[in-house]
């Protein structure tokens, strides 16, 4: 599958990864200018952007701007004197495994959507759903009946249009699936109805919304959407709400016993196990060196 075709693919499964370049190479190096890789959430590298020297490097500066949602240019230097150009606002790595050469890398994070779930076939509904497309969110669409927490887990922001229904029951789901904003389309009365039933905590009740949307003072559907869609760029631009990605598991580093490098650990990651203590290495070139001496002493 060719790289287009496969970002494409984790594009649309809204799984989060980075896609690394190669911007600039010099000799000797395995790595040629144009090469590309994908690297995803947990340390997996899909391409090819240099030797299992320069691929820890990567792997590592790729989660941190996952992490961070900022765009990289890494520059992987071996240790000691370089003639290599200068880029500003790039970030360095001195790679003492490298032997030789210099890599310029471009590492850009792609980042899911927001993801906005609308419940309810309402005219305000049905303008939110239109409206949240056009801002560039991902639209869920559901009816009136009542959300499982396990069916929200990938759920930015759910708002509840439906004017009746299972209301309390999709609050109480969203709660428990941790979606960080809820909006229910209701007036202030029956909003603090619905919610003094459900008993939440404080910490919850601030997560719930109703009346949903930004007061400015709209009257028809298209301006309560307008209200909504404004409150949720709010939440997500200034109250910490848009979409981060989370390596799997948690990233796990460890010390090349050998070159002294820390060390990202991923499926491909060179490894060895002695005397059931497990050692992770930069490059197979250190775990041979470590395994030869580990026999000879």
């Amino acid at each position: 599958m060719k790289m287009a075709e496969r970002a494409q693919q984790l594009v649309g499964a809204r799984t989060p990864f980075v896609h690394a370049t190669v911007v600039r190479a010099q000799q000797p190096t395995s790595a040629h200018a144009g090469d590309e890789a994908i690297l995803l959430q947990d340390g997996t590298i899909e391409g090819f952007v240099g030797g299992q020297c320069a691929q820890n490097s990567v792997r590592k500066a790729a989660l941190g701007a996952l992490q961070s949602n900022e765009s990289v240019l890494l520059r992987v230097l071996p240790d000691g004197d370089l003639q290599f150009p200068e880029a500003p606002g790039a970030a360095v790595v001195v790679n003492p495994c490298l032997s030789g050469g210099a890599l310029e890398i471009f590492l850009e994070p792609q980042i899911p959507a927001p993801l906005v779930r609308v419940c309810g076939a309402t005219p305000i509904a049905e303008a939110l759903a239109d409206l949240c497309e056009r801002v560039g969110f991902g639209v869920q669409r559901t009816g009136a009946g009542a959300d499982s927490p396990e069916s929200l887990a990938d759920t930015t922001a759910m708002v509840i249009a439906s004017h009746g229904g299972a209301e309390a029951e999709s609050i109480r789901a969203a709660l428990d699936a941790g979606v960080g904003y809820i909006g229910m389309v209701a007036s202030r009365v029956r909003g603090t109805s619905i919610l003094d039933e459900l008993g939440l905590t404080d910490a919850e009740r601030a997560r719930v919304h109703t009346p949903v949307g930004l007061p400015i003072g709209a009257k028809t559907s298209a301006e309560i959407a307008v209200s909504i869609v404004a409150q949720l760029i709010q939440a997500i631009r200034k109250g910490g709400l848009a979409v981060t990605a989370h390596p799997a598991h948690g990233a796990v580093e460890a010390l090349d016993p050998v070159c002294g490098m820390t060390v990202t650990v991923g499926p491909d990651t060179p490894h060895l196990t002695i005397d059931d203590v497990d050692h992770w290495f930069c490059s197979s070139g250190c775990r041979t060196s470590f395994a030869t001496a580990g026999t000879e002493s």
